[in-house]
């Protein structure tokens, strides 16, 4: 009985895989075409019944009982160790193998060279020898590189763990100053492009906070319902102890040029801008409400911020509001 040829064997294997060759190009190894139209018969009758079944077992991915069963052949059929083992050599080092292992697949390879030197195997092995050493010397860089990276991560993610702790020491340290600061802001500025809001006293910086403006911020507030934040000079002319977004301090929208505008356009200028908290209800949002511009024109800020904001400016700031 004619066993399956070294090309048949192999050439079942490419056709699995989409190819051993190309996988191998593409992420693994380049595997030479192997022995071309060689066929070998096997001196032992019984021997193709386990081969079939060693071939089978690789079709179907079972590779350790593709192993097994090759080792099973040596043993009873030492006359086809060298194809054996050279299939062995192939199944170690297949990329589909989840279990493959390179240096089990040079032991076979080199057993090959070594004790068959007039194996017709002997030339391939001698080229997955060489092929192999190159995918172990690739495999080396890759895994030495992963390594630096890791250790960046760890190293950038440590340095992110205490920037983060000094920004947290530094923010309670800005609340203590501010909760202990007694002299009133004299000056509100709104920088929308930026979302930032910026107390003054005297010229000096009290605090920023990070803001929230109408869903439709650009340019100024020209009617009522346009969720437009306004642009322009103004005053605190009132407070809400009770508001329904945790405290809020009236701006004195609009101004005559406001007026004059929506007269022009013969619409309602509309009014009600204020800076305000979160409503009440969600207070838990805390800083992530300043990740979009939720209101309906108002200046929005965190239940937290608007406390020390109310506190500081009374009634009469002036609050300049800049596109």
């Amino acid at each position: 009985m004619r066993l399956l040829s070294t090309t048949a064997v192999t050439g079942k294997r490419l056709k699995a895989a989409g190819g051993l060759l190309t996988l191998f190009v593409v992420g693994i190894m380049t595997i030479p075409i192997l022995t071309g139209g060689c066929s070998h018969v096997d001196p032992a009758h019984k021997a193709s019944a386990l081969t079939r079944e060693a071939n089978d077992f690789f079709n179907q991915g079972n590779y350790a009982a593709a192993l097994a069963t090759y080792a099973r052949i040596i043993e009873i059929h030492p006359a086809v160790a060298d194809r054996v083992l050279f299939e062995m050599g192939i199944t170690n080092a297949y990329p589909r193998n989840a279990d493959r292992d390179y240096h089990k697949a040079l032991d076979c390879f080199q057993n090959v060279v070594r004790d068959y030197p007039d194996s017709d195997y002997r030339h391939d092995s001698q080229m997955m020898i060489q092929q192999i050493h190159h995918s172990i010397f690739k495999d080396n860089r890759i895994a030495a590189q992963q390594a630096k990276l890791a250790r960046t991560q760890q190293a950038l993610e440590s340095k992110t763990h205490a920037v983060a702790e000094l920004q947290e020491k530094v923010a309670a340290l800005e609340a203590t100053v501010v909760a202990l600061r007694t002299e009133p802001a004299d000056r509100v500025l709104i920088e929308k492009q930026a979302r930032r809001l910026t107390l003054f006293a005297k010229g000096e910086v009290i605090k920023t906070y990070k803001i929230a403006l109408g869903g439709n911020p650009v340019g100024p507030k020209e009617r009522e319902g346009d969720n437009k934040t306004p642009e322009g000079t103004y005053r605190i002319d009132a407070r809400n102890g009770n508001s329904a977004f945790h405290l809020s301090l009236h701006i004195s929208y609009p101004n005559e040029k406001d007026q004059l505008r929506a007269k022009e356009l013969g619409v309602s200028p509309g009014g009600d801008i204020m800076i305000h908290g979160i409503k009440n209800g969600f207070a838990p949002i805390g800083a992530s409400h300043a990740e979009r511009d939720w209101t309906e024109g108002c200046i929005a800020v965190t239940n937290q911020e608007m406390e020390e904001i109310y506190r500081l400016v009374p009634n009469g700031t002036m609050v300049e509001i800049r596109p």
